[in-house]
């Protein structure tokens, strides 16, 4: 991983954890205009690895419920449809 690649997953994650800890889910919005501001190379870089990291924990959450729903019987979720697929 290159140093763009690194200090914008670094800022990633930190500002993740600076969503969580302050209730602001956009948050990343703002750190992405001011990245933008100054380097459009590392703005899209974080905002690549921003993107990547929230998809992951919506991923891990769904795999989570769906696991917890098949041990407790209850209904399992339902994944978003595929709308890349015509569907």
């Amino acid at each position: 991983m290159g140093i763009t690649e690194e200090l914008a997953d670094d800022l990633a994650r930190d500002t993740i954890a600076a969503m969580e800890q302050l209730g602001n889910d956009r948050l990343y919005v703002e750190v992405g205009k001011v990245l933008g501001a100054s380097s459009t190379t590392l703005q899209e870089a974080f905002m690549t690895s921003i993107r990547v990291r929230l998809a992951e924990r919506r991923g891990r959450k769904f795999l989570e419920a769906t696991v917890r729903a098949a041990e407790t019987g209850e209904a399992a979720p339902e994944a978003p449809k595929d709308l890349s697929a015509g569907h």
